[in-house]
């Protein structure tokens, strides 16, 4: 799998099992990894979608890291990243999340830099945005 960038994102999820089906549903990712945690949660999982990948996990799963990351249901829908992912077909892509539950927050549209895309909330508040600008082309 390679890939020009190499970040990598990660996020936590107050019911990460929950997250990593819907995701797999809605936005197409596949699983690569899924690591449980001693109490029922998932200590890690990483999920891809060609040759993209982001790492998530249960949040305050009881380590260092997941002590420093909230989902946005803890803090009152607040975000403060997104991820822009590249897809092939923004208007199927769009389709899709809609019918499996996205917030829909910028509807799709064609871009004045090139392409067409959208953003959403998923199932946690996490704000995702979908296009077929990809600047490396």
């Amino acid at each position: 799998m390679e890939s020009k960038a190499k970040i990598i994102p990660s996020i936590r999820y107050k019911n990460c099992e929950k997250a990593v089906e819907w995701l797999c549903e809605a936005f197409d990712f596949e699983i690569y990894l899924k690591v449980p945690s001693d109490n029922g949660g998932i200590l890690h999982a990483q999920l891809i979608y060609n040759d993209c990948m982001i790492m998530l996990g249960s949040s305050h799963e009881g380590d260092g890291f997941g002590k420093l990351n909230s989902s946005p249901i803890e803090l009152e829908g607040q975000n403060t990243a997104s991820v822009y992912m590249v897809v092939a077909d923004a208007d199927a892509h769009h389709k899709k999340a809609i019918e499996k539950g996205a917030e829909i927050v910028l509807d799709i549209k064609d871009e004045d830099y090139g392409g067409r895309g959208y953003t959403c909330k998923d199932l946690e508040g996490h704000l995702w945005n979908f296009g077929t600008y990809n600047p490396w082309d």
